[in-house]
């Protein structure tokens, strides 16, 4: 069993703030747990805005705080998320968030990422792996 808060992980390698400078994102569980997902918590601040791109994961996100507007680049489609409002990428669908008020969510990754993941030129995250335990 494994117990750990947010607040723990603060400061930690866990704790991934984006090159871009438009996110921050507190990783609790990894690949190194070997659950078969990652969960994390993470803060688009308001006024900005990300394209992503997640060729190599489904990812679910629920929002608990704040508002931005997704718009799905398959479809055209925007969507407002506010609290209580989930997303679910998948089918790794090209899309964007234009943050209104910093937007704190919940996200799970499937494959898990390792934590050393940010996004590349495309708004991918690579897939990085664990070393196998011996």
């Amino acid at each position: 069993m494994i117990v750990r808060s947010f607040k723990e992980i603060e400061g930690t390698d866990r704790h991934v703030k984006a090159a871009s400078g438009t996110w921050e994102s507190k990783r609790i569980v990894l690949a190194k747990e070997r659950v078969g997902f990652s969960l994390h918590e993470t803060i688009l601040y308001a006024g900005t805005e990300t394209s992503m791109w997640y060729a190599n994961h489904i990812e679910a996100v629920v929002c608990t705080r704040g508002e931005a507007e997704l718009t799905d680049h398959e479809t055209g489609t925007t969507y407002t998320i506010t609290p209580g409002t989930m997303y679910l990428l998948d089918g790794h669908e090209r899309h964007t968030l234009r943050v209104k008020e910093d937007f704190h969510c919940i996200c799970v990754f499937n494959p898990p990422v390792t934590g050393r993941e940010d996004h590349d030129e495309n708004g991918v995250y690579p897939l990085l792996t664990e070393p196998e335990e011996v």
